[in-house]
């Protein structure tokens, strides 16, 4: 198992010691408290599970402003996206240096952390302009992520934390939301020493589950973890427990025992493009795997990325000597009528389109709304119907 990015060791922030954890709380209720974003929230739950080892909370204006043009923080670090702490008013705080910070994302607003303020900064408009447009490659307002970053406010306070819970991520999904740390000790339980990793926001189709195979065949690996994220998405992206239905009755059905890992991570959709795709590999090496599996526009949406920006942010971006983790790149992957398989479509030179099975995002969500499986080149029945049952109880 690979070291953590820029430690010998995790650093969750999460407060595990009993004694200290009801201290802290019993602390918070009579601190300032302050309201947060989901994406600050979901900051705090990242770094509380030791994904983003080895931050220890959230970044200042200079480190901010140089992680989104450089991908280092002014000291050198690598890193490629700004994880901050942004508001539009902190009235509620009034001068104090140590506050609690609470949970937009649960009734009552309960406690997330305690923060230690080092620094409040004003970000002028052009600062937040120069970070989106870094991050995100464009300031169109349409695109859902820079449409969240923006409007997050323009006051940035920075300095470490202590998390006290993980938000409704354990109470939501108990049985798939897992630590960096807890991913870390079942990967040594299982004996493994090479795991790819394989992200996910959507239900996995054939070409997904055919992928995985494919990575973990042509690498030599002993495991795949299938890691999906269970936060915030945009309007229309299929909900994480039904994502995680589906993949869990694909997993069950198709893979062998003990070849897969089947868990999530509290983090909300950034939609960056490539530089989402250099986060994803860093938090899946604090997660122990050794390779990870960048696909044809990871982490993308609409038309604002190129197909392969992802994987060649790697090679342009990213210095030999920074991530331990090995990028697998995938092309597109679809199933073969000439061969009777899934394959990477630049793999198979000799075909026309029509060799393959295509079928647009669009095209299948009409199908699933009208109870019809796509075939099963594309999909396992068994997962499609769960699906179906998702589509028409939407419209019911």
């Amino acid at each position: 198992m690979i070291k953590p990015h820029g430690a010998d060791e995790l650093k969750p922030l999460f407060v595990y010691d009993t004694e200290k954890h009801h201290a802290l709380n019993k602390e918070a209720e009579e601190l300032p408290s302050l309201l947060v974003t989901s994406a600050t929230a979901a900051n705090a739950v990242m770094l509380g599970a030791g994904y983003f080892t080895p931050l220890t909370g959230y970044m200042n204006l200079a480190d901010a402003l140089a992680v989104a043009e450089s991908l280092h923080t002014a000291d050198g670090l690598f890193w490629p996206v700004p994880i901050v702490n942004l508001n539009k008013d902190i009235s509620s705080i009034g001068d104090a240096k140590r506050i609690a910070l609470r949970d937009p994302n649960v009734e009552g607003n309960p406690v997330l952390a305690i923060m230690d303020i080092d620094a409040i900064e004003q970000v002028s408009d052009e600062q937040i302009d120069f970070m989106a447009e870094n991050i995100f490659g464009t300031l169109d307002g349409d695109h859902p992520g820079v449409a969240t970053f923006k409007a997050q406010g323009n006051i940035l306070l920075s300095g470490s934390i202590q998390v006290l819970n993980f938000s409704y991520f354990q109470t939501d999904f108990p049985d798939t939301f897992r630590t960096a740390v807890e991913i870390r000790n079942e990967i040594a339980e299982r004996g493994w020493e090479k795991v790819v990793a394989f992200q996910t926001r959507n239900p996995m189709h054939r070409a997904h589950e055919e992928l995985c195979r494919m990575a973990m065949e042509d690498l030599g690996t002993d495991g795949v973890l299938i890691h999906m994220l269970l936060g915030k998405l945009k309007p229309g992206d299929i909900p994480a427990q039904v994502r995680d239905d589906c993949i869990r009755k694909m997993v069950e059905l198709y893979f062998p025992p003990n070849t897969v890992m089947i868990t999530g991570y509290g983090f909300d959709m950034l939609y960056a493009g490539p530089r989402e795709a250099v986060l994803h590999a860093v938090f899946r090496q604090n997660c122990g795997c050794t390779h990870f599996i960048v696909g044809r526009d990871h982490a993308g949406v609409g038309d604002y990325y190129g197909g392969f920006d992802a994987q060649t942010i790697f090679d342009e971006k990213v210095p030999d000597d920074e991530l331990l983790i090995e990028i697998y790149r995938a092309d597109h992957t679809a199933y073969s009528k000439k061969l009777n398989k899934v394959v990477m479509m630049k793999d198979a030179p000799d075909h026309d389109k029509e060799d393959f099975i295509l079928l647009s995002g669009t095209k299948v969500r009409e199908m699933l709304g009208n109870g019809i499986k796509p075939p099963p080149e594309f999909s396992r029945p068994e997962c499609a119907e769960i699906l179906i049952n998702y589509y028409q109880n939407l419209d019911s």
